[in-house]
């Protein structure tokens, strides 16, 4: 009869198997084989890379001016990074509407342009969920439709963003500074994007007003279709359009709203410059009206005498 084996001789046994199992075989991969030390990611993979995702929604509200239609659509061609949505409802709720469809488009910005009246243009730009917001009233717009000039770049082509130097004065010219880079500026080796520079997005500011100027960027070139030397030195802009210029009114901490951060005290509403601008014509027929009534009173008071020979000539 075979004698039981001891419980400790049992758990020996299966430890010699697992010594002899061979070494795992490596990875082939179309360039050889691939070790473990190259599957392990180094040290400065692991630091994360800034990728610019810059998405701006451009839309606007319902019955805009045809005008402003074509700058809206002048705005969307120069941002290749932009999506253009239908047209919103401009009430009280506009900003929870905006928000939810920059969240739904899945973009970080928002370009709303609000029309009143049929006349004024107002222009919002956003930076969504978390803010801050600017409310703009847009002056002096030449679409370039109606400009016609000689300038022109390629369609989808990254701009140079250039700024007057009174941006670095004050804060809040620093904040929209910072606005309109991170807005205007196309992200790199955007899909949409050609990778080269032909034209330059101008920002000055004259009397508290931004002027906005679109150039492209003219380079003389030689026979052999290459940059001449001392070329550089002599590039020349000429301008593309559109034109318009942005007078801040208000700062908002939020997205379309939120506590007051900025607000400029030298901004007249439209509606204030059309009720002076008829109150000054209707002084002027005041002052018409007055004139007739003194002279009246003046023939009254002061009347001529008879003359001898009046009734002469009436037989």
């Amino acid at each position: 009869m075979a004698k039981k084996r001891k419980h400790s001789e049992s758990e020996a046994a299966p430890q010699k198997k697992k010594e002899e199992v061979a070494p795992e075989r490596p990875k082939r991969t179309l360039l050889g084989w691939k070790d473990k030390k190259d599957d392990q990611p180094k040290e400065t993979e692991s630091t994360p890379v800034f990728r610019n995702k810059e998405k701006v929604l451009v839309t606007c509200s319902r019955r805009i001016n045809y005008r402003y239609r074509h700058l809206m659509l002048n705005v969307v061609d120069l941002l290749p990074h932009c999506k253009k949505d239908n047209k919103v409802e401009s009430k009280s709720s506009k900003g929870a509407t905006l928000n939810e469809l920059v969240e739904l488009k899945s973009c970080s910005s928002c370009l709303f342009f609000e029309c009143r009246k049929g006349k004024d243009l107002y222009m919002w730009m956003a930076k969504s969920p978390s803010g801050p917001s600017v409310k703009f009233l847009v002056n002096a717009v030449h679409t370039m439709e109606e400009l016609k000039l000689t300038g022109n770049h390629l369609k989808g082509s990254r701009p140079l963003l250039t700024f007057s130097s009174n941006f670095d004065k004050d804060p809040h010219w620093k904040l929209l500074k910072e606005m309109i880079t991170q807005i205007f500026g196309t992200p790199k080796e955007h899909r949409k994007s050609k990778p080269y520079h032909d034209h330059v997005f101008v920002f000055s500011i004259v009397d508290d007003h931004i002027w906005f100027r679109n150039y492209q960027i003219s380079v003389p070139h030689n026979e052999s279709d290459k940059i001449a030397r001392g070329g550089l030195d002599k590039m020349t802009l000429i301008e593309v359009g559109p034109r318009f210029c942005l007078n801040p009114i208000k700062i908002f901490a939020g997205s379309f709203g939120g506590p007051t951060l900025y607000e400029n005290p030298f901004y007249i509403s439209p509606n204030q410059i059309r009720s002076m601008q008829k109150k000054k014509k209707a002084g002027t027929f005041v002052k018409k009206v007055k004139a007739k009534t003194r002279r009246k009173m003046h023939e009254l008071e002061n009347p001529l005498e008879q003359d001898e020979f009046a009734e002469m000539w009436k037989e």
